[in-house]
Order: structure tokens, then sequence, then C-alpha cells
């Protein structure tokens, strides 16, 4: 969907629900499929603390800067890191997230999508940065 139309008929009536949905004290969630970057200036005007984001596809460090102050953002490891690359660059990659995103709180690393295939070295690494680099103090 093009972004006007996105502006027009998605947006309008989504944004409706979440702010429904937080009124009536609940916190919402919501999985953004593929690449989110020409939508993150819609998506960030919430009441702090009380929208998620996860992303499978965006440029996370730039979803930080126009949206983490309010929205916590989550994930955005790719299945196929996690599946085909050396242990080595899924712990750059990941370490590379959490210092662009954590800063201030509000991040979690995650996958960007289901992981129904992975090489277990890689997995291990993921779970060891996390430990080592996302722990919040």
């Amino acid at each position: 969907m093009s972004n006007k139309q996105f502006e027009k008929f998605y947006w309008p009536s989504l944004k409706k629900l979440i702010l429904a949905l937080i009124d009536e004290g609940i916190m919402v969630s919501l999985f953004c499929e593929g690449r989110y970057n020409n939508r993150l200036e819609y998506i960030g005007n919430f009441p702090k603390g009380w929208v998620t984001w996860q992303f499978d596809q965006t440029d996370m460090a730039k979803a930080k800067r126009m949206i983490g102050k309010n929205c916590c953002i989550v994930g955005n490891v790719p299945a196929s890191l996690l599946a085909f690359v050396m242990v080595k660059d899924v712990k750059k990659y990941c370490r590379k997230l959490i210092e662009d995103c954590a800063p201030g709180g509000g991040y979690v690393l995650t996958g960007g999508t289901a992981v129904t295939e992975t090489k277990p070295e890689n997995l291990r690494a993921f779970m060891e940065v996390a430990r080592e680099y996302g722990v919040y103090h």
C-alpha cells in the first residue's frame, strides 16, 4: 500500500483503535511486517509506555530516534541471520542493535519474525549478546 493510502485508509482507523484500547487501560503491541521506515513519522505519537512496535525490516536506529521516546521498540534480528551466518556476525549485528536502540530504555532484542530453522550456535550467540550487553541497570 502506498503512503498516501496508508494515510487515508489504514492509519486513521488503526490509530483510533490504539487510542481506544489505551483509554481502556490496555497496553498495545503491534507487529510491522516488512519495512516501516516511511511510516515511522505516524506511529509514535502515543502516551509514553503504552505502545510497543515490533519491527521486521525497519531501520532500528531511525525507529529509536523517531518513536523511541514514547513507544517501546522490539525486534529486527532477521531469521536469515540466525539461520545462515557465522556466530561472529550474529554477535556483531545484535550488539549494534543494542548500542543503537537500548540507551534510555524501551528496546527489546528479539527476532524480526518467527525463526523456524536456525543454527544452535547462532541462537546461543544471540542470547549471549543479550545477556552481556542488553541488561538495563
